[in-house]
């Protein structure tokens, strides 16, 4: 057995070794694709499009939209005279919030009266919306939180007795919420399952389309065994890619790694077992390389969207939550973020562990299975 899988092992090198751009294709999309990632992916929205229409004229109204410039979220590009051109400003695209101090706010604030303040948001972008929402609203409680520290520093009433309760917010693993902290490492799952997989779904076809297959068939080597020859190199690439993935996002974007690196080669192995399985299978269920692209387009896209990388999986609906226990990214992610930002061992982590393992026998077994069903 050893011998013969010595010889699959040695011919998928040699085919690698005479492509001159394999190394190219290994290494150079990864690295565009990671700092294309690192730089741009990011749930931080700074530089809102902001008009503001101030019918106070005041200095509280002024303070106030002082505040909304000086955090950089918020840029003001219009100053609007009147509510129509807040409406065209929104319409057009040209502001994407809008900030309205109506007549009186000042005077509300003087006599502790509620001092109503307009912002519409262009929701076209829920996403951005939502977020510049939330901005709006920490603004506005620090505006208020500093004009209320100042009306008690200059008052000469008595101190109430009442109790007061102070938040404090302490952020545990990301002190600083550096979104590329939450992204980087999930790149590690998401990159190497679409390049293992993309070269194991053309594994057999290729195969079959040079006419090779049929003379690797006739000789005395069986079906796991050819399984086996073209999984083990695409395993190596596979982990070669985690390195150099685990190795810049340290180095270069600063991403602390605090876990065992053990658990991280571990975790990495059976994640990597289970995507060469998947792509192993889409292999076997493809005649040529066009349907074998065509199953992985179909395949690993849903399997990114549906494994918790950027899209939230308990706010997914009930069916789709389902879908996301076959999906080894899922699992994946999990084990590697909670390794690099939180240092989380085995025992913590084993049932993750075990179904990216379970997930990899299956899919072995049913690419193996599949493979001889083929040959009939």
């Amino acid at each position: 057995m050893f011998d013969r899988l010595q010889v699959m092992l040695m011919k998928e090198f040699l085919e690698l070794r005479r492509d001159p751009w394999a190394m190219f294709r290994l290494i150079v999309p990864l690295l565009l694709q990671l700092f294309a990632f690192g730089y741009a992916a990011t749930f931080t929205v700074n530089h809102v499009a902001t008009c503001v229409l101030d019918l106070d004229h005041s200095q509280a109204s002024r303070g106030l939209v002082s505040h909304f410039v000086a955090t950089g979220r918020f840029d003001v590009v219009d100053v609007a005279e009147t509510q129509h051109q807040v409406t065209k400003d929104i319409d057009t695209g040209l502001a994407t919030v809008a900030i309205v101090i109506h007549a009186g706010f000042e005077q509300n604030l003087l006599n502790g009266r509620t001092a109503p303040l307009q912002v519409a948001v262009d929701g076209t972008n829920s996403n951005t919306a939502l977020i510049a929402l939330g901005y709006v609203g920490q603004i506005v409680a620090k505006y208020q939180a500093e004009r209320t520290a100042g009306v008690a520093s200059v008052s000469m009433s008595a101190p109430s007795s009442g109790v007061s309760v102070t938040l404090r917010e302490r952020p545990w693993f990301n002190e600083g919420l550096e979104d590329r902290w939450f992204f980087i490492p999930g790149l590690i799952g998401t990159l190497t399952l679409i390049q293992v997989v993309s070269l194991t779904a053309f594994a057999v076809v290729r195969e079959r389309e040079v006419g090779t297959l049929e003379q690797i068939m006739v000789s005395p080597i069986r079906p796991y065994e050819f399984i086996l020859g073209k999984a083990v190199p695409f395993f190596l690439i596979g982990l070669g890619e985690v390195l150099v993935i685990t190795i810049v996002g340290v180095l270069w974007f600063r991403i602390p790694f605090v876990g065992n690196p053990l658990v991280m080669l571990l975790g990495a192995s059976l994640f990597l077992l289970a995507a060469l399985g998947l792509g192993l299978l889409l292999s076997t269920l493809s005649r040529t390389q066009q349907q074998a692209f065509a199953l992985n387009f179909f395949i690993v896209n849903p399997f990114f969207i549906l494994s918790g990388f950027a899209f939230p999986i308990a706010a997914m609906p009930k069916v789709m939550q389902w879908f996301t226990w076959i999906n080894p990214l899922r699992y994946f992610l999990v084990v590697i973020r909670a390794v690099f930002l939180k240092g989380v061992g085995i025992g913590v982590l084993w049932p993750d562990l075990a179904v990216m393992g379970l997930l990899g026998a299956g899919m072995f077994g049913l690419s193996v299975l599949r493979f001889r069903k083929s040959l009939d």
